[in-house]
C-alpha cells in the first residue's frame, strides 16, 4: 500500500473469467493499482500482457513482492486454502473467490492464520448487490407483504455444466460449489440472525455423473420461514428467479432485469366466491380473487452498488473497519453447504447446529 496516497496495490491470482473480471475492476479503481498478475497457464499470461498488463512469473515471486498489501485468489477451487495461507503468512491481505474453499475445517485453519498473521482474509460475494436479490430484500424488509412464509430462489439453465474444471470433482466442481455458494450466501445473509433449524436437499447428476449439475434444498429458519433454493442446468423452461409468499400478497420477480409484479390483498374481509370449473368438477376454495379485493403494484426496485465491496475491503484495510463478508458468515454458509451434501447423500433432513451470534 501507498502510504502517502492511500492507494492499495494489488495482485491478482489466476487470470480466468473471474481473475480477468477482478483484474479490469481494479484497474478501474481510484483507491487501488494493480501491480500485476499470475496464472499457471502461458496463454493466460500472454493475454495479459497482450492488454499491458505485468506478469509474475511464479506465485513465489508475487509474494515477494514488498509493495503488494492485497492478493485476489480466483483459481480453482481446490487450491484456495493453499495459496490464501501462504498468501497471508506473506503478510499479504487476501480476498478468496468463492467457494472459499471446500470444507469447514479447512475454511478454520483459514480463519486461524488470518487472526494469527493480522491480515484480511475475506471472500468475494459479489451477489449480495444483485439487483434482484436487494428488491426481494426490500419487499421482506419493507413488511410489504405482511408476514413471509416462504421465498423460492431459483436459477436455471440448459447447457448443462460448463465443459471446464467446474464439472471436475477435484477442482471443487459441481453447482453447489458454483452458484449455490451464492444463492446460500443470499439467503443466510437476509436471516443473518434468525436461526437456521433443519435443511433437506437433493442433488442431481442429469448431465454429468462426476459432479452434481443441479440441486435442491428446503431451509427452515427459526421464525417460521421456508427458503426455498434451487439450481439447475437442464431444465428448459425457466420458473421465476423469485417467488416471495406473504400472508397479505404475492411478489414474483422473473428474472435478473426485474420483470415481475407484486399482487396485494386490501379487504381480507369479502372472502365469498362463486365455484369456478376445475378439470371434471368445480371449487370454491380454489376460485380466484375478485378484482375488487386485490391490487397489484410494480415491484420496489433496489439497484446495486457493488463497488461497496471494494469499498469495504479498502475501509478494513487503511481504517480498520469491520468486513462486510465476515469469517463467521463464511463459515455458516459453508456449514450448509456440507448440511445439503449430507442430506443429499442419505435422503434425510439435517438439524443444523447454527452459530449465529
Amino acid at each position: 500500500m501507498n502510504n502517502d496516497e492511500r492507494i492499495i496495490n494489488a495482485a491478482v491470482v489466476g487470470y480466468g473469467g473471474m481473475g480477468g473480471w477482478h483484474t479490469k475492476r481494479i484497474m478501474e479503481m481510484e483507491k487501488f493499482h494493480l501491480n500485476g498478475i499470475w496464472d499457471i497457464d502461458p496463454l493466460r499470461l500472454q493475454a495479459a500482457q497482450e492488454q499491458g498488463i505485468y506478469t509474475y512469473g511464479s506465485f513465489e515471486n508475487v509474494l515477494e513482492d514488498k509493495s503488494v498489501s492485497l492478493l485476489v485468489i480466483a483459481t480453482w477451487n481446490d487450491v484456495h486454502k493453499p495459496l490464501c495461507i501462504k498468501a497471508m503468512r506473506a503478510g499479504k491481505n487476501v480476498i478468496s473467490e468463492k467457494p472459499v474453499t471446500l470444507s469447514v475445517a479447512d475454511l478454520d485453519e483459514m480463519i486461524s492464520v488470518a487472526e494469527e498473521c493480522g491480515v484480511l482474509f475475506t471472500v468475494h460475494q459479489n451477489r449480495r448487490w444483485d439487483d434482484d436479490y436487494l428488491t426481494m430484500k426490500n419487499i421482506v424488509d419493507r413488511n410489504i407483504l405482511g408476514k413471509v412464509f416462504r421465498i423460492e430462489s431459483r436459477v436455471q439453465g440448459s447447457r448443462g455444466i460448463p465443459g471446464d474444471w467446474r464439472k471436475e470433482k477435484g477442482h471443487g466442481g459441481g453447482m453447489v460449489y458454483d452458484w449455490g455458494v451464492h444463492l446460500l450466501d443470499q439467503a443466510l445473509t437476509l436471516n443473518d440472525q434468525n436461526r437456521l433449524l433443519s435443511v433437506y436437499a437433493h442433488i442431481t447428476n442429469i448431465t454429468n455423473e462426476e459432479c452434481d449439475d443441479g440441486f435442491y434444498a428446503e431451509l427452515r429458519f427459526a421464525n417460521g420461514l421456508y427458503y426455498m433454493v434451487e439450481v439447475t442446468t437442464n431444465n428448459f423452461i425457466s420458473l421465476p428467479r423469485w417467488y416471495i409468499l406473504g400472508e397479505n400478497g404475492t411478489s414474483v420477480i422473473e428474472d435478473w432485469n426485474l420483470n415481475g409484479k407484486s399482487t396485494l390483498v386490501h379487504n381480507w374481509d369479502k372472502i365469498d366466491s362463486v365455484p369456478v370449473k376445475a378439470g371434471t368438477g368445480i371449487t370454491k376454495t380454489m376460485a380466484p380473487r375478485t378484482d375488487e379485493t386485490i391490487h397489484d403494484e410494480p415491484l420496489p426496485a433496489v439497484h446495486g452498488e457493488w463497488i461497496q465491496y471494494y469499498d469495504n475491503i479498502y475501509d478494513v484495510i487503511c481504517y480498520g473497519a469491520k468486513q462486510i463478508v465476515t469469517h463467521r458468515q463464511m463459515r455458516r454458509c459453508l456449514k450448509l453447504i456440507q448440511a445439503i451434501f449430507d442430506s443429499a447423500a442419505n435422503d434425510t433432513v439435517i438439524r443444523f447446529e447454527d452459530d449465529i451470534e
